[in-house]
């Protein structure tokens, strides 16, 4: 009997250690949670925000790339060398089709009487003639070019990866297409000019023009045909430089997904792997 008293008494102190362990425990927990930030966990959520928040590029983000900004540049050389060419008609078709526009009152500040105003009319209105197959080639030529760049600027309103293959290969051959093509017309340009400046039409209006003291209508290349050449040097360049960043990025994106489809497949496998194992040892143990 003596036995038993002593047993419940270590129970119960026993008991009594638990239960100090216990109010211990929980003087101590709130310590331990004290110990932390109360916005610990807000900020866990606020980090895991923020890449979604910094992969979201805005259209201008890829328009304003290196391809887009190539071909934002070719679509203002293009506009330029179609502004260079009607400069370059309006100067040299003379002054009188310049008269005739309303820019000055050819009787009254034209130095030219008589049949000789008579001979450089005919001679300007034939110089404008012969000069119209290269501003009437040369005018659309530059607004298709214009047009196109500024419809291939707009498509690229998307991740490389997100846009059809098929335009990234048309923007490729068109601007290598554009390159060739604008050299080849800047030099036909300056052969035909200098052919027609080469004619005996060209010489004699010049002696017109310089026996009355306008020197500077003569049978050279005028700047503003120099400018449409110098123009079109320029966009071939650029095109060139297009057609290089356009070849790097088809290839870039088909790495891009071969590496994509790589990773899913190395994801899928370590889940099939489980399912061959047991197989193939239940097929050996038999």
């Amino acid at each position: 009997m003596s036995q038993q008293p002593r047993s419940h008494r270590e129970h119960r102190e026993r008991n009594g250690d638990h239960r100090r362990y216990r109010d211990d425990d929980r003087r101590s927990s709130p310590d331990r949670s004290s110990s932390r930030p109360p916005y610990y966990p807000r900020e866990d959520e606020h980090v895991r925000d923020v890449p979604r928040v910094e992969h979201q590029d805005s259209k201008c983000t890829h328009i304003c790339s290196r391809r887009g900004i190539v071909l934002i540049c070719a679509v203002l050389t293009n506009s330029l060398v179609l502004i260079c060419l009607i400069a370059a008609h309006m100067v040299t078709s003379g002054m009188s089709s310049a008269a005739s526009l309303g820019g000055f009152n050819i009787n009254s500040n034209f130095n030219l009487q008589g049949t000789e105003l008579q001979q450089v009319r005919e001679l300007d209105s034939q110089i404008s003639q012969m000069r119209a197959p290269g501003v009437y080639g040369g005018i659309p030529f530059s607004l298709v070019f214009a047009a196109i760049s500024l419809v291939f600027v707009v498509a690229s309103n998307k991740p490389p990866h997100r846009m059809p293959r098929k335009l990234l290969v048309g923007s490729l051959v068109f601007q290598a297409f554009g390159t060739v093509a604008y050299v080849v017309a800047v030099g036909l340009y300056l052969h035909f000019v200098i052919g027609v400046n080469a004619t005996d039409v060209c010489k004699r209006r010049e002696r017109l023009y310089s026996r009355n003291g306008y020197t500077w209508m003569n049978c050279d290349v005028s700047g503003a045909d120099a400018a449409v050449a110098l123009f079109g040097l320029i966009t071939a360049i650029l095109y060139t430089v297009g057609t290089v960043l356009t070849f790097q990025t088809i290839r870039g994106v088909k790495r891009y997904l071969q590496e994509r489809k790589r990773r899913e497949a190395d994801r899928h496998q370590p889940r099939s792997q489980p399912q061959r194992v047991p197989m193939r040892a239940e097929t050996t143990s038999v």
